[in-house]
Formats: structure tokens, sequence, C-alpha cells
């Protein structure tokens, strides 16, 4: 009983120690998903070997807070299953089965709780509060807030295909600025590899294949990567822009208000 306890301590402590994690690489700047999904993959040693973690460990603060869940991940998964080993090694078929419904009762339970939304915010609440205050070296960037991403506006990756009505027009010919859509930057191959084109100005050509990183009101993104090429594309860019003055005079109707 007492490997059983312990097996399920270290997954309570790993569950906490990911989530502290993830919440500290969000503090660094990362989005909540790519936090939590960088924090679990350095944790438990697996998958920790996309494109984004060259751009994690670019960043010294995080690179600590990495090397720490790596650290704490090999010695923690380890214990997990030695402890595991423990708890049925020895045991009568009676006594193995007693283990076995414990044992995955508690973790059907560990799931439920720590997957709750109460219970998560709470977390959230306790566990920044103690980073903040202990690590002032993480800075917070809260883009949902800063970029209105909770008020009907988001950021999207549009892939430019063949037919698509962006393609092999420059951001100038496109007016999507008109459409309330602002292009932040571009990601295209080349013969040397995948470049990116940050912050791309009117001259610009977007190519077939070409990934755009746009910002702006959720439909119109939503429109605007379905939009063919062609007279009915023409068409919809119109109603877009329409739409977008429309909604400007709104706001300065409300701002003035």
């Amino acid at each position: 009983m007492f490997a059983l306890l312990s097996f399920i301590l270290v997954v309570v402590l790993s569950v906490i120690i990911v989530r502290i994690g993830a919440i500290a690489l969000e503090l660094t700047g990362l989005s909540r998903d790519v936090a939590a999904f960088q924090a679990q993959s350095a944790y438990s040693g697996t998958g920790f070997t996309t494109s984004e973690s060259e751009y994690v460990v670019s960043h010294p603060v995080r690179r600590k807070i990495i090397r720490l869940l790596i650290f704490l991940g090999s010695a923690g998964i380890t214990s997990a299953i030695a402890t595991l080993v423990l708890t049925f090694v020895g045991k009568s078929r009676g006594e193995a089965l007693n283990s076995l419904v414990i044992l995955v009762v508690s973790l059907v339970f560990l799931y439920v709780f720590f997957t709750s939304k109460r219970v998560e915010r709470w977390m959230r609440r306790v566990i920044k509060r103690f980073l903040e205050k202990r690590f002032p070296e993480l800075k917070v960037y809260d883009y949902n807030q800063l970029l209105g991403l909770s008020r009907g506006y988001s950021i999207s990756r549009i892939q430019v295909k063949r037919n698509s009505w962006l393609a092999n027009k420059t951001l100038r010919e496109l007016e999507l600025d008109k459409e309330g859509v602002l292009v932040l930057g571009i990601f295209r191959k080349t013969p040397e590899g995948e470049k990116y084109l940050g912050a791309p100005r009117g001259d610009t050509q977007v190519l077939p294949g070409d990934i755009l990183i746009c910002y702006g009101p959720e439909e119109a993104l939503l429109n605007l990567s379905k939009r063919v090429r062609g007279i009915k594309g023409d068409k919809e860019h119109e109603e877009a822009v329409k739409k977008a003055e429309l909604k400007r005079m709104e706001e300065e109707m409300l701002s003035g208000s």
C-alpha cells in the first residue's frame, strides 16, 4: 500500500510541477497552448524536438525553466516507474487486483480534479502570484488582453493555395487593411529553407505556398482563408471592405459617446 501511495504522490507532484512550468513559460511570453505543450514535453522527455523548441530555448529564462523541468522529469518518471513496479511485486492475485482498482480510481479522480476549470483557475492564481513575487525576471505578457483576442479579434495562419484570391498579388494590391486585416508576417519556403518575413511592406508579393500570419476580426479572417480568385473573390473583398467600414463607424460612435 505504501508503494501505491508513493506512486500516486509522484503523479500529483508531476502534474503540479508541469503546471508550474507551463505558467512560468507563459509568463515569459509564450501562448498558453505552446507553454503547456513545451512544459509537458520537457518534463516527460518526449516531443521536445519541434521547431518551437528552438524558439523556446532562445530565451535565457526559458532555458532555465526547461532545464529544471527536464531534471525533475528524469527523477520523477524514474521514481514513478519504480514505485509502480513495487506496487504489484510480491502481491497475491487478490491484493494486486485491489491495488489496481485503487490505482485506477485514484487516477480517474486526479484527472477529473486537475482538469476542473475551477481548480485550474485557482491554481493559476496561486502559481502566478508565487512566480511573480519570487521571480521578478519573469515578465507578464497578456497577449489576449493586449490584442483583444477575447473580443472578436484573432490571430490566424492562412495557407495560400494556388487558387487563392491572395496568390500572386502584392499586399498593396490586396488592400487587406481596408478589410480590417493586418499581415504581421509571412512564412515562405525557399531552397535554403523556410524563412520568415516580419512586418512585410506593401510591395511584398504573396506567393502560393506562403503562410500569412494575420490579425483582425475573426469573421474576416475566416472568410479570407476561404476566398478564391476570380470575380467571386473580388466581390467578397468589396463586401468585406464595406463591413469593415461600417464596423469602424460603429466603433467611432461608441468612442465618441
